[in-house]
């Protein structure tokens, strides 16, 4: 009964949530697309003729915000966007012009490796990420598994970001917030929380932006 209220709860703050209206009025597949919104604007981190990866992409509403920031400069002689994006995601995602996709678990090294071969020579203007583990409701066991997904999107950022380059990742404020902003500040000279209006008030979700690599030893 009590998961029945919760149920029932849930879908009527969704239903009702602003920016699940406004996604359907846009024609964005997930409310997610705002909390990347307003961090852009703060920010102003995607330009047309950027190199981005979105990381843990499906449903695909960050991906769709990129691709229509990027359409805003001049196309390509192809017709394309003037920029490159690459997705990935353990779950399948509906295809979305000029993204290219990669279905797979950034966990496992072929997958990694799939990602960095599709990446190619390009060097990366952002990447973002958007990827969170299955949560078990055992906090130290859970913060552990963000901080793994952290590392990852970190590790692949020293590997493939310009210098001047950007990395925004998803993680949760509490037990391992403050080591994975630790290692942020190990590897980026700019390092900054963001926890956009558009993350629901109950969500321990916060965002850490971290710009500019310093020269590794």
């Amino acid at each position: 009964m009590a998961k029945n209220r919760f149920n029932h709860s849930w879908l009527h703050d969704h239903i009702n949530d602003p920016y699940v209206k406004l996604a359907q009025r846009e024609g964005y597949r997930a409310r997610a697309a705002y909390k990347l919104k307003e961090i852009d604007e703060q920010d102003k981190l995607i330009k047309p003729g950027q190199a981005i990866v979105d990381l843990g992409a499906a449903p695909g509403s960050w991906s769709q915000y990129v691709r229509n920031k990027l359409a805003q400069g001049a196309r390509r002689a192809d017709g394309s966007i003037d920029g490159f994006i690459f997705a990935l995601d353990l779950l399948p995602m509906e295809p979305i012009a000029d993204v290219r996709f990669i279905q797979g678990d950034f966990r496992e090294e072929e997958v990694f490796t799939q990602l960095d071969a599709l990446v190619g020579a390009h060097q990366i203007d952002l990447v973002l990420s958007d990827m969170a583990p299955n949560l078990s409701g055992v906090a130290t066991a859970d913060s552990a598994r963000m901080e793994h997904l952290c590392d990852l999107a970190l590790e692949f950022a020293a590997q493939h970001l310009k210098p001047e380059g950007a990395l925004l990742v998803k993680c949760f404020h509490g037990s391992g917030y403050s080591q994975i902003v630790e290692k942020f500040k190990k590897q980026f000279k700019i390092v900054a929380s963001r926890k956009p209006k558009a993350s629901r008030d109950k969500s321990a979700e916060t965002f850490i932006l971290g710009r500019v690599l310093k020269a590794q030893s």
